[in-house]
């Protein structure tokens, strides 16, 4: 029998989500996320950090929800089971990586530890998701790399593309016209001061993106390009 529902699964997502180095996450934006009233909410954790034998959230009214070793180790493997689904589906079902966050959410909450151990092994124990978002090993460790917004990219920089801040599928398919796609090499020609936008390089092709876009995409450390090159 499953131990947790799929809400309580959600929820600790959520909160882990948001509340970066254990910072108290306010029942206000769990709310906002999952799409319930702040009191539903209220319930919810005053459930989740009751709940026998071990809590799995601390709540204070006021103060916000942080979640227990229990809890986090509970969420850390639901973002494991979604990010190798979201690999699955890409690289064995060729699903392109607009659409398979839906798909993840729903497969994320299947309760087998077998299956997922033997995906991450098919899959060649991938660290990375289709959109550039670490994947929690088995005991829940979470290797990190250093990134930065494209928008913090200077003239003359060559980077890689290494994720998305955004996984909307708007944002996604616009990305794909463009070609900015994960592992490509884009070379910054300009920064437009009126409204940050940035002029690219991407195979021969040149191209202006907006500040926005340029702020919600990753990149790894940047290599000078000189000019000419």
């Amino acid at each position: 029998m499953k131990r947790h529902t799929e809400t309580e699964e959600n929820y600790l997502k959520c909160i882990h989500r948001h509340s970066g180095n254990g910072k108290p996450v306010s029942t206000n934006t769990i709310a906002k996320e999952l799409g319930t009233s702040p009191a539903s909410v209220t319930d919810m954790v005053q459930k989740l950090s009751n709940r026998e034998p071990e809590a799995l959230v601390n709540y204070t009214k006021y103060k916000g929800v942080t979640l227990t070793d229990e809890g986090r180790k509970i969420a850390l493997r639901i973002v494991r089971k979604h990010r190798l689904w979201e690999v699955f589906l890409v690289e064995v079902l060729n699903f392109s990586w607009d659409k398979i966050h839906e798909v993840a959410e729903q497969l994320e909450h299947v309760d087998s530890p077998e299956l997922i151990r033997a995906i991450d092994q098919f899959l060649g124990h991938p660290k990375y998701d289709p959109h550039g978002d670490p994947i929690p090993n088995e005991d829940g460790i979470i290797e990190t790399r250093e990134i930065f917004p494209l928008s913090d990219i200077e003239s003359g920089q060559m980077v890689t593309i290494a994720g998305v801040r955004r996984s909307d599928q708007d944002f996604l398919q616009y990305l794909d016209t463009v070609g900015l796609i994960l592992e490509q090499e884009v070379k910054v020609l300009d920064r437009l001061a009126f409204d940050n936008s940035l002029q690219l390089e991407i195979d021969g092709n040149v191209f202006i993106i907006s500040g926005n876009v340029a702020q919600n995409v990753m990149v790894l450390e940047p290599e000078k390009v000189e000019n000419g090159a």
